[in-house]
């Protein structure tokens, strides 16, 4: 299904004309990275169309982590990334990772602690 603007909407979307055709993001983004709405984001003038509405909106009004985002639109995590990636590098979206997150080349400066596994679990229980 097509809407009105040419934009694809419906469960019958493929993820990869969502992302037009992408499948990396511009970063990487840690599934419990926490992602909340710019003032430039609150401004509404965006590019990426409904995607980027939902998401902003998602984001005004509290944190919300980049699984909870998917969850809530229900499209895959990847998907999910791209989007946000794309609207971070746009400075609709301020992403902020947890401590000690692994950069592209697997490097970390710690492993995973109790700390994080912690905070996974809170976030579970909030759901």
């Amino acid at each position: 299904m097509v809407l009105g603007g040419g934009e694809p909407s419906g469960s019958l979307v493929r993820p990869y004309a969502v992302t037009r055709g992408r499948t990396r993001p511009q970063l990487e983004i840690a599934l419990e990275a926490l992602v909340e709405t710019t003032a430039r984001g609150r401004s509404g003038h965006f590019m990426g169309g409904r995607q980027q509405q939902t998401i902003a909106d998602l984001c005004g009004g509290r944190l919300q982590s980049l699984a909870e985002i998917a969850a809530r639109m229900e499209v895959p995590l990847g998907v999910a990334r791209v989007l946000v990636a794309d609207m971070a590098a746009d400075g609709l979206l301020a992403v902020h990772e947890p401590t000690g997150f692994s950069d592209e080349s697997g490097g970390s400066d710690e492993g995973v602690g109790t700390e994080l596994l912690e905070r996974v679990l809170s976030g579970l229980r909030r759901l």
